[in-house]
């Protein structure tokens, strides 16, 4: 019975729980977000709303290149490099916060319609305020990896929060992949 309390209490297997329990939560996660994609060919199949293309591209470009920065954060701490797993975080979390002002703080004010007018821009706002609060939770989170990481608490043994610090904003960054086309690039400009 003391080896089986004591394997249960091992960092291998609460790491391994909480691994599988965020893989149920981001499956969980994507069929929501599904959801709303369907929801957006649903409402308007052939149109598309006439956003800031420029501005499009570059909220895609800062998100896709935030994603290689904590790749990079994430590989640097299971090499033990926790100097370059750092910066690779700080630079991942500035991108975080420039993609959120380039949707809710540009793009949402520039929009050709206001939240709730119509069907289209309903779902555009669900789907952008949806995709921005994950966006933000992603940056909380990748903060306090960031701060516990400062304090030292991660080894090249001990990391399994930057992974699935990573693992969540590489998904993030995955359901933008999909909402940028559907939002900026298939369909006619309404």
């Amino acid at each position: 019975m003391t080896t089986q309390v004591e394997a249960h209490s091992g960092y291998k297997y609460k790491s391994d729980s909480n691994r599988l329990g965020l893989w149920l939560f981001i499956i969980s996660d994507a069929f929501v977000f599904g959801g709303l994609l369907v929801s957006r060919f649903y409402l308007f199949a052939g149109e598309r709303p006439e956003l800031n293309q420029w501005l499009g591209v570059i909220v895609t470009f800062v998100l896709l290149t935030s994603s290689f920065f904590m790749y990079r954060a994430d590989t640097d701490i299971s090499y033990g490099n926790v100097k370059g797993f750092t910066r690779n975080i700080l630079v991942t979390l500035i991108l975080g916060i420039l993609f959120l002002i380039g949707v809710v703080g540009l793009e949402w004010p520039t929009a050709p319609f206001s939240a709730g007018e119509n069907a289209m821009s309903s779902i555009f706002f669900t789907m952008t305020g949806m995709h921005a609060l994950h966006v933000l939770s992603g940056v909380i989170f990748l903060y306090i990896v960031y701060r516990n990481g400062k304090k030292g608490l991660y080894s090249k043994e001990r990391h399994f929060p930057v992974e699935a610090a990573a693992i969540y904003w590489h998904f993030v960054d995955v359901v933008w992949v999909f909402f940028y086309p559907a939002l900026y690039l298939m369909g006619n400009p309404v």
